[in-house]
């Protein structure tokens, strides 16, 4: 069976969407999206409502609205890494914390499953906990878990940067 590349990105805004403290991250949404969209290996993205310069961020966790998620399924690990390390994307990374608070639990993970799986929000939490009760195992993990993962050793930011 063919095994596709799921991950969960969460993070909490330092404020609301509409605020002047944000606008840079969520005028550049589209653009960044769409990017990943166009990539090679790209194969599935959590939506939002579709208005333009939201993104994601309609997929909020709880009943926090600057709480929100990001969701994408990739064909494997290197598509993934090229869309992270190696684009535009990764000067918005490098830029987080202008934009979303430090979260003190781990916010990342990721899983395999199988081609044509289209997982859920609540799916994608289930093994954000899973990797925060456990660590890395083969049912949910980070970077440090994927032996082929080879940009993000090289072009990962400094620990620090949250």
């Amino acid at each position: 069976m063919q095994m596709h590349l799921a991950e969960l990105n969460i993070g909490r805004l330092v404020a609301p969407t509409d605020d002047p403290r944000v606008a840079e991250f969520m005028d550049a949404l589209d653009r960044i999206n769409g990017l990943g969209k166009r990539m090679p290996g790209f194969v599935w993205m959590m939506e939002g409502s579709g208005e333009p310069g939201t993104g994601n961020t309609e997929n909020n966790i709880g009943d926090d609205p600057q709480f929100v998620a990001n969701m994408t399924v990739w064909e494997d690990v290197a598509s993934l890494e090229r869309f992270v390390w190696g684009t535009i994307h990764r000067q918005f990374y490098e830029r987080r914390q202008e934009w979303f608070d430090v979260l003190g639990d781990m916010h990342f993970v990721m899983w395999w499953v199988p081609a044509g799986h289209r997982p859920t929000l609540e799916e994608g939490l289930a093994k954000l906990d899973l990797l925060r009760r456990e660590g890395d195992s083969d049912a949910a993990f980070g970077w440090s878990h994927l032996t082929e993962a080879r940009m993000w050793r090289d072009k990962r930011c400094d620990a620090k940067a949250g």
